[in-house]
């Protein structure tokens, strides 16, 4: 390892706190950052982060006054703070009691699993227990865990394939699966075989096992990680990959619609140079408010009126009465007192999150989140626990050993999960959020339009209304537009206009988009019939696939997933239904785990009872030409 002080003698003490904050804060390597760094000119730590990094120093050394003015580098800071102890010795670390915290020491696999971690969280040395649960306690996913697998082989010397096949539950478990790596051992060796450690080339092995070597068996998670001096290299090596899913015809993303997207649609499929029609079952427009006649022509009359786009965000020349209007009329329809509308789904999820909770906060989250909350999450900096999903006796777990925490508590769960279709436990999630003081949000993504007799979502369809803190959705979905929205109390609503960075420095929704969301409303409240509709498509349809043996695990809304697994077959069961002329998304990393790939079916109000019923023939058929159900007879 590479350490960094200068001619000091320990790493321990003031010097070492000081260092930590600042790489757990910014995400740096620690070997860039010297007593000299300035912070703004050389390491590009803007205002906000620096005024993050004082705080965490004010806290972690127990300063009863503020820092100087002025501080400009690392060893300004480091002298600053021994000045303010009055002392230019070391400081100890407050742990635990009982626990083993990771610290350095002479076990450089150790040190480099550490400080690996510290680089990709924002957790401290001290923070880091080695036996805490790398999900619940420590918040680590597996994106995360394969970046500091990559990080910790790459500093050691080991076979950058690990950050694939590796996995580990603690920071104990991960140095112990790396061990045999770094003492020498390779696959092969004596006693790696039977005695190898968990976790380690599982995915590899069964790869291998399944498939002929003419098979790419990799997934785009092989490719996250990929080091090379050119920045580009990782571009070239997956376009190669690519370039062969396309040509079997495994990967159809992106392809271009040559119509509208009802039941059906027709598409210009990019692997046969032609224009096909297909049955559509991979579109969000639940309610078919897309193709509705008063949102088509609304959207025509306010672009007329008020012109293509704006010229400004919200906050300079970005508003119009149309955007006041739309953001009182989801209020209302979601029976909450305000709203703020925000540029996308994505952007409210990060914005809201990355608004509210700090770097002494906890962020509580379920473990299928979507990726915008996920990103929300490491944008604030806050401390993010993961809970198994829709597993209320975890959540409660982690909430009891966040409890002593000096910050406030914020549990993010989806509404309906987008790519397994079942709905968030929210009842035991109310309860537990009331008993341990934390504060809520749903994603209603993709339960807007669909859940509760009105459509207004999960708190409505649970007789929850009032007891949900945040409600987040998004307006590209059932309500046949584009952008996000927050609903909730008026002063957090006012706080998240001006503290959410997705909203102040974007430009707005345009006024003709905002015009055809506020007639999609009027429609919905309208023709209540369309939600009626919708079920009564969602349950026939969910049937004919269970009653043919797919697993559909546990959907309660208008997402069917067909849990396949494997990749490959996947793939493969989604080129057969292709070809058979219906179209729905294939799933596989990062849309879910590996080992976890799907088809994705979305149902709709427009798709017809024939439609419905082929589409249930086809899936059937395909199934059983790539082995996913057995064949007839």
């Amino acid at each position: 390892m590479t350490h960094i002080m200068g001619n000091r003698q320990e790493n321990t003490g003031i010097h070492r706190q000081v260092l930590d904050i600042i790489a757990s804060r910014t995400l740096y390597d620690e070997s860039y950052l010297l007593p000299d760094s300035h912070f703004e000119a050389e390491l590009g730590i803007d205002s906000v982060i620096f005024e993050s990094i004082l705080a965490s120093v004010r806290e972690q050394f127990s300063l009863a006054t503020q820092l100087p003015p002025g501080i400009a580098t690392i060893g300004e800071l480091v002298r600053a703070v021994e000045e303010a102890l009055g002392r230019g010795g070391d400081a100890p670390s407050p742990t635990e009691p009982g626990v083993a915290t990771a610290s350095e020491g002479d076990d450089p696999l150790l040190d480099a699993v550490v400080t690996m971690t510290m680089r990709h969280t924002q957790y401290q040395r001290d923070q880091l227990a080695l036996d805490a649960d790398f999900e619940s306690e420590l918040g680590i996913d597996s994106v995360l865990l394969a970046a500091i697998v990559a990080d910790s082989a790459r500093e050691l010397g080991l076979p950058s394939t690990l950050a694939g096949t590796v996995t580990a539950a603690s920071v104990r478990d991960l140095v112990t699966a790396l061990r045999p790596f770094h003492d020498g051992m390779q696959p092969g060796d004596q006693g790696f075989g039977g005695d190898r450690p968990p976790g380690v080339g599982a995915v590899a092995d069964e790869s291998a096992a399944q498939w002929d070597s003419a098979w790419d068996g990799r997934s785009m998670k092989d490719f996250v990680e990929e080091r090379d001096g050119d920045l580009f290299a990782k571009a070239r090596s997956f376009g190669t990959y690519l370039r062969r899913r396309e040509a079997d015809r495994l990967y159809w993303y992106g392809m271009p619609l040559h119509s509208r997207c009802s039941n059906r649609a027709v598409i210009f499929d990019e692997t046969e140079g032609r224009t096909r029609e297909f049955l559509m079952f991979a579109s969000n427009n639940y309610l078919g408010l897309a193709n509705h006649p008063k949102v088509i022509e609304a959207v025509c009359d306010a672009t007329r009126q008020y012109g293509a786009t704006h010229t400004g965000s919200r906050f300079i020349g970005g508003t119009n009465t149309l955007h006041k209007e739309l953001e009182r009329r989801l209020a209302a329809f979601k029976q909450r007192p305000a709203c703020i509308v925000y540029p996308g789904g994505y952007s409210a999820n990060v914005g809201a999150i990355s608004a509210l909770v700090k770097s002494y906060d906890t962020l509580v989250v379920d473990k299928l989140n979507h990726m915008s909350i996920v990103d929300g999450a490491r944008l604030s900096g806050g401390t993010r626990k993961i809970y198994q999903h829709n597993d209320m006796a975890d959540l409660e777990r982690i909430l009891k050993r966040s409890d002593d925490t000096s910050g406030g508590k914020l549990i993010v769960a989806d509404g309906v999960f987008s790519m397994h279709g079942d709905i968030c436990d929210l009842p035991e999630i109310v309860r537990l959020a009331k008993e341990y003081g934390a504060r809520i949000m749903i994603d209603d993504a993709h339960s807007t339009g669909v859940l509760g007799r009105r459509g207004s979502g999960t708190a409505e369809h649970f007789g929850l209304k009032g007891e949900v803190d945040l409600e987040l959705g998004t307006m590209s979905k059932a309500l046949a537009g584009m952008g996000g929205f927050v609903v909730g109390e008026e002063e957090v609503v006012e706080y998240l206009r001006y503290y959410s960075n997705s909203y102040v420095f974007a430009a707005n929704i345009p006024a003709g988009v905002a015009a055809g969301l506020i007639a999609s409303i009027d429609v919905i409240e309208a023709e209540p019939e369309r939600i009626a509709e919708l079920w009564s498509n969602i349950r026939l349809l969910h049937s004919q696939l269970s009653d043919a043996g797919f697993d559909l695990e546990n959907t309660r809304s208008a997402i069917l997933p067909i849990v396949i697994g494997d990749e490959r077959k996947a793939m493969e069961m989604g080129r057969a239904v292709r070809a058979r002329g219906l179209f729905c998304q294939t799933v596989v990393f990062p849309g879910v785990p590996l080992g976890d790939a799907r088809l994705r079916v979305s149902v709709t109000s427009e798709h017809t009872r024939d439609d419905l019923e082929t589409a249930a023939g086809i899936f059937v058929e395909a199934g059983r030409e790539v082995g996913v159900l057995p064949s007839a007879g």
